[in-house]
């Protein structure tokens, strides 16, 4: 299994024709990719959609990455509390957990098991023939393995960063090929297994070592995902775009507004740019936010009398990346990404709430209705469609719009009117729905507005205001 294309095996796989075709026309398509997101959920390897937008599964199914950061869990969290966090994550419909192998150097685990020997990568402490059952015994890779074997029951991938970042200058070349071939071998049978190379870093700085656990992870474990996770407001196409290595791009547009952006690409809270300069590289790559403002963080991080960023923003950074043409998105809680346990001191970032707590706050709970709603209809066809809207605006004006067959998506974050041009659409009869990101539910629209020609103007219920936040949904008649 390779990280290309299956869709040409499904003459091989005959036993699954039904369920994932060989889509000689787009109707069958359409049907068919609605049957598949229903009917099968098996966890298997991903690869890259025929078209390289996307992820899917081995039989051809969607794959929409929907991440949570739980950048500390192997650190900070035991077995139970591994197994509580994971079930709560699939429970809301999360399907990939990102979170660091290595924190730092000298990593110590809630077991106080040590990571590495002398804070050297190409030497893991490891206790070979351990009794898994036993805390005393079993080791810091030990403790990553059951959660690794515990995402997989749960159908949950496991986006793993080998080294965060900001230990990258005390690791040589040669100590990066060794580990990565460790962490390899390791996971080489884990189809759940998913590699963040980087870490909040700059990917043109030791170069060469970014480079060698990505060319050493990808030798090692060709079937397996690999991308880089950056640095706040950066992607991964900075620097890595064209290496063989880099099977997706990911970008974290992170945790600033727009007057506190001091970048050179100044796209502020707009993560739909990153997406949209992405779409436009060759060879053609997905994409997606993987880190942007968490919820409960304060607005740039580190000041904690500015507000924090709440649940409706954090929704926008999901439809504006998606409906941008991104393969899926990544939801943070600040409480979460750091597991900061009940009934101790401020957290970093001002935080006070426990990690188990703030798994139910809003944002975390309404994820899955962007999730829902993008694979509800065809999949691999969709595609950002800004000639379909008329009106859209700056910043918190923008409305975002997607299509594909038979169906087209707008998106407003405040409750603003969406004027649609009707002839840009692929279909003529349509009907049009609301869809509320808060609840995922969808209201079907009587009557249409009336047309000015091509034109139609449809208002959302409430007063325009940021997070009055809608999807309006075109789809043909049947």
């Amino acid at each position: 299994m390779t990280k290309t294309s299956v869709l040409n095996l499904c003459g091989i796989l005959s036993i699954l024709l039904l369920l994932s075709g060989c889509r000689d026309n787009s109707e069958n398509e359409s049907a068919q990719e609605a049957a598949n997101v229903k009917q099968d959920t098996t966890l298997s390897a991903l690869s890259i959609s025929e078209n390289n937008r996307y992820f899917q599964k081995e039989n051809g199914e969607p794959f929409f990455w929907l991440g949570d950061t739980g950048w500390l869990m192997f650190n900070r969290l035991d077995r139970d509390q591994i197994k509580k966090y994971i079930e709560d994550r699939k429970s809301k419909e999360f399907n990939v957990i990102q979170a660091m192998v290595l924190h730092s150097l000298d990593a110590v685990n809630v077991y106080k098991d040590t990571a590495l020997v002398k804070q050297n990568v190409a030497e893991p402490v490891v206790t070979d023939g351990a009794d898994a059952s036993d805390s005393l015994q079993y080791d810091f890779w030990d403790h990553i393995d059951y959660a690794v074997k515990t995402a997989e029951e749960n159908g949950i991938y496991m986006a793993m960063v080998p080294v965060w970042g900001g230990n990258i200058e005390n690791v040589t070349e040669e100590q990066a090929r060794e580990y990565a071939k460790f962490l390899a071998e390791r996971y080489k049978d884990k189809e759940n297994v998913i590699w963040l190379n980087g870490g909040d870093t700059f990917g043109n700085e030791y170069t060469n070592v970014w480079n060698a656990l990505g060319e050493t992870l990808n030798e090692y474990n060709p079937e397996k995902l690999i991308t880089f996770h950056p640095r706040g407001r950066h992607d991964s196409s900075d620097w890595f775009h064209e290496a063989d290595w880099l099977d997706f791009n990911m970008f974290q547009s992170g945790h600033r507004t727009y007057a506190q952006d001091d970048t050179e690409k100044n796209y502020g809270e707009d993560n739909w740019r990153y997406v949209k300069a992405d779409y436009e590289l060759k060879p053609v790559k997905p994409t997606l936010d993987g880190e942007p403002s968490y919820e409960g963080i304060p607005y740039g991080l580190h000041d904690t009398l500015q507000p924090f960023w709440k649940a409706h923003e954090i929704r926008r950074y999901a439809y504006w990346s998606v409906f941008a043409g991104a393969a899926g998105f990544t939801y943070g809680h600040s409480a979460v990404m750091q597991m900061h346990p009940a009934g101790d001191e401020t957290g970093a970032y001002g935080n006070k709430k426990a990690w188990d707590v703030a798994l139910d706050d809003p944002g975390a709970k309404q994820m899955q209705y962007v999730k829902k709603l993008i694979v509800d209809y065809p999949y691999f066809s969709r595609r950002p469609d800004s000639t379909l809207v008329l009106n859209s605006g700056e910043r918190y004006d923008y409305l975002p719009a997607t299509s594909g067959d038979g169906y087209a998506l707008v998106y407003t974050y405040n409750g603003r009117e969406i004027e649609i041009d009707a002839s840009e659409l692929n279909f003529e009869d349509f009907k049009a729905s609301w869809y509320d990101p808060r609840t995922g539910k969808k209201s079907e629209i009587g009557e249409l507005p009336q047309a000015d020609g091509e034109k139609y103007t449809f208002r959302p219920e409430g007063k325009q205001e940021d997070g009055n936040d809608w999807v309006l949904i075109l789809e043909q008649k049947s």
